[in-house]
């Protein structure tokens, strides 16, 4: 289901390339991979061996960059980004990377996550004479690691920086002579490594790799610091592991099907999650039917273990731009229909099974559901393919407040009857984590479930700036 419409958004994903005669180009198609995380606004920033040229604004990837601009920004190494709104809100002043200039050299920042520590940071940081230009959590980590950006400083710098920083962080920096690339100790989400050639590649997903050539090269560890120069690669590590916290909603949600994070392919982990789903709520049914795309998956292997055929009950209407993209309900509602129609001839007297990956508000859903009836379906079973999300996200994901979540207000049976479904069942978290193959003796078994069981694995702040856990 569109993001925009069900009100679950990823914050961004960032990708960068170091040593490639048309680093800009490339950068152009990795982040155009990536645009499913963000749809708000993207940018880059190419490096051509004495200064650093930034070129960003609000829009998908195809209306920021022309063809014309790409070919102004030469350059050998780039860095790129993707966004949607979370900390810090929209606007053209929060879209990355953030470019800084100093007399001591440049510095841009493309950063995936959320620093939930970031206002307690900044209050310190103004009281010691900063000026903020964004209201962007990224700006506090350039803050930091400006005070000395003189080359033989930058990393240790960059290491003090990190660990000063509490939540999720995936991150690029780049310099005129160097890319810094870090992942937070906890691992909230996915960062990984490639080779173009001679090239270094680093991307949010695989998927960005395949679409420019490059070998998958490995995950970036948690805690851990590439340095990426014309010398070659070097890690290090500014913190100590901690245990593993990545966020369970990528593979439920948020990431290509055609990606592999932590050696998981996420279409794999999805269409376990419909096996899994069919075994632990089975209903006696005539189709499957998904709603797209993101609920495609599951629902094949929702199909597969129930034995019912599965049919395209819905199409998603791909011409709609973000024109329909809008804040309120009333044309957020309005969006639904416009990107999505039943298919009368599958739908219509059947008892439809229709396979979510996640229910938001329930808006979305009760739409759906009608939209089918008014097609004729005799029965519609709505099945979810991740837990009830109970909680906000404090890590990068743009979930609602608590009271705006369905699930945090109503029983199952008062969800069922809201949404105006016959019945109505959601994946088990020991489902999730058995589909997603984390099976051990650790809590959650490496995954963040926060969103589903209010247990953050690091301390989250409130308006006052003080710990709530």
């Amino acid at each position: 289901m569109f993001a925009d419409i069900k009100g679950l958004n990823e914050e961004c994903g960032i990708f960068g390339i170091w040593g490639h005669t048309d680093a800009a180009q490339i950068t152009y198609y990795g982040l155009h991979s990536l645009q499913h995380r963000g749809q708000e606004g993207a940018g880059m920033v190419v490096k051509d061996g004495t200064k650093l040229t930034c070129h960003k604004n609000m829009g998908l990837v195809t209306e920021v960059f022309s063809e014309a601009k790409i070919s102004e920004l030469t350059g050998n190494a780039a860095i790129g980004h993707v966004r949607y709104s979370t900390a810090g809100g929209g606007g053209y002043e929060n879209v990355q990377p953030l470019l800084f200039r100093s007399h001591t050299g440049s510095l841009a920042v493309a950063h995936n996550g959320n620093i939930v520590n970031a206002d307690l940071i900044k209050r310190d940081l103004e009281k010691n004479g900063s000026i903020f230009h964004s209201t962007s959590d990224t700006e506090v980590l350039a803050h930091l690691i400006k005070n000395n950006t003189k080359d033989d400083f930058l990393v240790e710098q960059m290491k003090t920086a990190l660990n000063v920083l509490e939540g999720a962080y995936a991150l690029l920096v780049m310099t005129e002579k160097k890319m810094l690339v870090a992942l937070d100790p906890k691992g909230f989400h996915p960062l990984s490594l490639g080779r173009l050639g001679d090239a270094y590649v680093i991307a949010s997903e695989s998927c960005a790799f395949d679409i420019i050539g490059a070998t998958f090269e490995r995950d970036i560890e948690r805690g851990e610091l590439l340095i990426i120069s014309d010398a070659g690669v070097e890690s290090q590590r500014f913190a100590p592991h901690e245990p593993h916290s990545f966020c369970s909603m990528e593979y439920v949600y948020f990431s290509r099907p055609d990606s592999i994070i932590d050696n998981v392919n996420v279409h794999a982990a999805r269409k376990r999650m419909g096996k899994i789903l069919a075994k632990e709520s089975p209903v006696d049914a005539d189709i499957v039917t998904a709603v797209p795309d993101s609920g495609v998956s599951a629902a094949i292997g929702f199909a597969e273990e129930s034995n019912i055929p599965y049919e395209m009950g819905l199409i998603k209407n791909r011409y709609v731009g973000r024109t329909f993209i809008q804040p309120s309900q009333e044309l957020r509602e309005r969006g639904v229909k416009m990107k999505l129609s039943p298919v009368r001839g599958i739908v219509a007297g059947k008892r439809v099974v229709l396979i979510d990956d996640s229910i938001v508000r329930g808006t979305t859903s009760r739409h759906i559901v009608q939209m089918l009836r008014d097609v004729g379906a005799s029965e519609v079973h709505l099945r979810v393919a991740s837990p009830t999300i109970e909680h906000p996200c404090y890590y990068g994901i743009d979930f609602s407040t608590r009271k705006e979540l369905i699930a945090a207000r109503y029983s199952l049976a008062e969800i069922c009857q809201e949404i105006g479904a016959d019945s109505l069942e959601f994946l088990s978290q020991d489902g999730l984590i058995k589909a997603i193959g984390r099976e051990n003796d650790s809590p959650n078994c490496g995954q963040c479930c926060a969103c589903f069981d209010g247990v953050y694995p690091t301390p989250v702040y409130d308006k006052a700036n003080e710990a709530k856990c």
